[in-house]
């Protein structure tokens, strides 16, 4: 598995991605360009073709936006494939993106609760149905 930096020829799959995962976000092309996109994946070919090649195939992708007034970033979208989820990509996605930015912040469903504490993040509710949690790199307070 990988995970790097999208680029601009990944809009076009990131959009899938989140749309697959019933995620809107606004000026993905824009998040793109500033580095706060990544993408995880495997070489395995594309699921198109049957050959392997060594060309990617994207499965995940997480989504940053910077934070105005705190140190990190906050995770305004996270995808993976549905067929390929339960396989670490969307904690590669946020191990990788906590790795750059030391803190990360996000609010979520209860359905995800367990993928974010699994990763370490503090959790509290926002109302019934609804947290933020927010994680910190070992080391950076």
């Amino acid at each position: 598995m990988f995970v790097r930096t999208a680029t601009s020829d990944d809009a076009l799959e990131v959009r899938r991605i989140l749309d697959g995962a019933m995620l809107e976000l606004g000026d993905v092309e824009r998040r793109i360009d500033d580095g706060d996109v990544f993408l995880a994946g495997d070489r395995r070919g594309t699921a198109a073709s049957a050959d392997t090649d060594g060309s990617e195939r994207i499965l995940g992708t997480a989504v940053l936006e910077p934070l105005e007034n705190e140190r990190g970033a906050h995770v305004g979208a996270i995808g993976v494939r549905r067929r390929h989820r339960g396989r670490g990509i969307g904690s590669a996605l946020i191990e990788r993106a906590l790795e750059r930015e030391g803190r990360l912040t996000a609010r979520f469903d209860d359905g995800v609760r367990p993928f974010y504490e699994r990763l370490g993040f503090s959790i509290e509710p926002i109302d019934e149905q609804r947290h933020r949690g927010v994680a910190v790199t070992a080391g950076r307070v």
